[in-house]
């Protein structure tokens, strides 16, 4: 019996955005459409997840995406692409 493709687990992903920025929301549609997992972070509204991004960073512009351990600054599609296996 053949057996089935081992699907490799997915990195944990946040998006830490504010509902204003447009690039945010093309990140966020982008995993969506590609049946990634995430959790939205807004830092409009929580100032602890806002120093948190930034520690992380050095950013205070969004989006900044976790990828697994990796951190990027803005909707850079290749980079998650690369980071996400896509």
């Amino acid at each position: 019996m053949a057996k089935e493709p081992t699907r490799k687990k997915q990195p944990k992903v946040i998006v830490f955005s504010t509902p204003t920025c447009k690039f945010c929301t093309a990140a966020k549609r982008y995993f969506r459409q590609n049946g990634i997992r995430f959790r939205d972070v807004d830092v409009s509204r929580d100032a602890a997840a806002a120093r948190d991004m930034q520690r992380r960073s050095g950013q205070s512009g969004v989006p900044v995406i976790q990828i697994g351990g990796h951190i990027i600054v803005g909707f850079d599609r290749p980079k998650i692409d690369r980071l996400l296996g896509l």
